[in-house]
């Protein structure tokens, strides 16, 4: 299966796009926390469905990578997989999120809500521990496996790691993240990536 220009635009778009919604997701969380307090209310809403947005488009990007490290890479494939898990598992965190913030009137109301979700058996550690962690591992992964195959510079994979790193570490630096997530993949976006994607079957 190849990943080619449809609904979504060029995959190499997608690796711009996807972390860009990322990064205005977390400034917007920065501007929503000015108070002391994310959520509810309209900036929480609206953050959390540009991160929504851009998890489509992530995955569009990292079809790509699997589809330049090529058929016959079983690690790319392990990796892209391990992403796209990791992807639905954020998907699933955010829209709660979003579902909760729309029905709440407060924030303790809105944690209270959420910790129902979470209290679900399995729920915590599915999506909230290893959704994250799939996610970030799948991408950094597929980076490596297309360093290995001389797609990236060295330089790009290290960038991807440390930028998947940073919100572990704080959220707050998200922007900062979503920022070296866009330097890392830069490589792939060039017009002559996409004019020199590997072929390999």
């Amino acid at each position: 299966m190849t990943f080619r220009r449809g609904a979504l635009g060029s995959p190499e778009t997608a690796l711009f796009l996807g972390p860009l919604l990322f990064g205005v997701y977390g400034v917007i969380r920065l501007l929503d926390g000015i108070d002391g307090v994310h959520g509810p209310g309209l900036a929480w809403t609206t953050g959390h469905l540009c991160f929504l947005a851009g998890l489509p488009l992530y995955v569009r990007g990292f079809g790509l990578m699997r589809d330049l490290a090529g058929r016959r890479d079983r690690w790319a494939g392990a990796a892209l997989v391990t992403s796209v898990a990791g992807a639905f598992a954020f998907a699933v965190q955010f829209g709660v999120d979003v579902v909760c913030g729309l029905l709440a009137n407060d924030h303790a109301r809105m944690s209270e809500l959420s910790d129902h979700f979470g209290s679900l058996p399995g729920a915590q550690i599915v999506f909230y521990i290893a959704g994250p962690i799939l996610f970030s591992l799948g991408q950094v992964a597929l980076a490596a496996r297309l360093y290995r195959w001389r797609a990236l510079p060295l330089w790009a994979p290290c960038v991807l790691f440390a930028s998947v790193l940073l919100p572990f570490a704080d959220k707050d630096l998200i922007p900062l993240a979503a920022a070296l997530m866009l330097l890392g993949y830069s490589p792939l976006r060039r017009s002559s990536a996409s004019r020199t994607a590997f072929t390999r079957a």
